[in-house]
């Protein structure tokens, strides 16, 4: 599994994060194209960085001046590619080995939740498949195409 570097600015992200929310986070990716900020939560933290009615992630939003998402950490792949994808409904994640021997996550969503899944202009499954490969060294994530409408 290929280590995670967190470079100086990650650190001192996660720690404000920490700080403002009580939360502490694994990861944090810095995604500029969609000026936001990633915090990978670790297990069974989402209610405090969250807080109520969004009470704590806002003020995080504020107090670092750019958007945040959290996605909780799990050991098993299959379960933190669903808590990626959140709030669309994930019907099966499978992960397999690709001809180079890479591993390759196809995601089935509920058929109304694909844009959800997708996220405006690519950008929810450009955050599961930095944070898959980073993780879980999943080389890719694909949503699986419904042909049987």
């Amino acid at each position: 599994m290929g280590e995670i570097v967190l470079n100086e600015q990650c650190l001192q992200l996660m720690a404000q994060f920490e700080a403002i929310t009580g939360a502490g986070s694994r990861d944090c990716i810095v995604d500029e194209r969609n000026e936001r900020l990633i915090f990978v939560i670790n297990p069974g933290e989402m209610g405090r960085a969250i807080g109520k009615q969004g009470s704590s992630i806002k003020k995080a939003s504020d107090e670092m001046g750019m958007r945040i998402e959290v996605v909780e950490f799990s050991d098993d792949a299959e379960q933190f590619l669903r808590n990626c994808f959140l709030p669309a409904r994930v019907l099966t994640v499978s992960i397999d080995e690709n001809e180079e021997g890479e591993l390759v996550a196809l995601i089935d969503v509920a058929e109304e939740d694909r844009g959800i899944a997708i996220g405006k202009a690519g950008k929810n499954i450009f955050k599961a498949k930095r944070l898959a490969e980073r993780q879980h060294d999943i080389s890719d994530v694909q949503l699986v195409q419904d042909d049987y409408e």
